[in-house]
């Protein structure tokens, strides 16, 4: 079994809570009995999650060696250079750790996102921009790490895009078993498919 679901902002990627911890929990969201995470979302960042119950998927559409691509849509403070953009694209030292290469570009047009509870910050004399990474890892918090490091912290961080399976209109908090089809574009661009 394959789930596709959009994580809303505030929800931690697994089912137990954490001691002390303010947000919710996969386990508020009714999902079948033996399905785990694929990967993880940080709590404040949304998109689309996948959840199954067959352990080798982890490894097959985690793994960087698979070349397995997720795009991020990042709202990004100021507006990048395309300097900046290249940087991202060739790879950052972040944590003494050297990012892969990705593709990076502002999106022409910027998205009409539906708001963010809680919004998020807005300064008056800063511009922001929405930006498109493609990745084929994802290092714990790596995307903001790698926007703070070419000096555009995100302010927003939504996965649209698991292998070539898209998040779409999916609404917040909504789930949905994935069809032989869509698993077909999840699985894209891996060994064996």
């Amino acid at each position: 079994m394959l789930l596709a679901f959009h994580k809303p902002y505030g929800v931690l990627s697994q089912f137990t809570p954490e001691p002390g911890s303010q947000f919710r929990t996969l386990a508020d969201f009714g999902f079948p009995k033996g399905v785990y995470p694929i990967g993880r979302l940080d709590a404040d960042s949304e998109g689309l999650l996948l959840l199954g119950d067959e352990p080798e998927l982890n490894q097959r559409l985690l793994h960087p060696r698979h070349a397995h691509e997720r795009e991020y849509w990042v709202q990004v403070e100021r507006i990048p250079s395309g300097d900046s953009l290249r940087k991202l694209e060739q790879g950052l030292v972040i944590q003494g750790h050297r990012t892969l290469p990705c593709s990076a570009r502002l999106l022409d047009p910027q998205p009409q996102m539906t708001p963010r509870d809680p919004p998020i910050r807005v300064r008056k004399n800063v511009p922001d921009c929405w930006l498109s990474l493609e990745l084929v890892e994802g290092k714990n918090r790596q995307v903001r790490r790698m926007t703070a490091a070419i000096g555009h912290p995100t302010l927003r961080l939504v996965r649209v895009r698991f292998g070539a399976l898209r998040l779409g209109d999916m609404v917040a908090g909504a789930w949905k078993e994935v069809s032989t089809a869509e698993r077909a574009l999840v699985l894209c661009g891996t060994d064996g498919a």
